[in-house]
């Protein structure tokens, strides 16, 4: 399963398609406060950002993965903006 869903964190590992939309918008909705950990995730489908941005989901880890890294942690509240890859 790509995603994870561990005390108030969702952990996000390899490739997370569309298919994992529904399931993290109920999380998320069930979850206020809620975290993930992008750190293992390698591709990320434009719906499950959507969703986490809808929720405001807070980055508990940053991915490793270098463009998930300049583009969309910062969306996510990410720390490393403007960090050359």
């Amino acid at each position: 399963m790509p995603i994870r869903y561990e005390q108030g964190r969702a952990v996000f590992d390899a490739a997370c398609t569309v298919e994992e939309a529904v399931p993290l918008t109920e999380w998320l909705e069930a979850t206020p406060g809620s975290a993930v950990d992008l750190s293992r995730c390698t591709a990320l489908h434009t719906a499950l950002l959507q969703a986490l941005l809808a929720a405001n989901a807070t980055l508990a880890v940053e991915p490793e993965d270098a463009f998930l890294r300049r583009w969309v942690a910062p969306l996510l509240g990410g720390a490393m903006v403007g960090r050359q890859t």
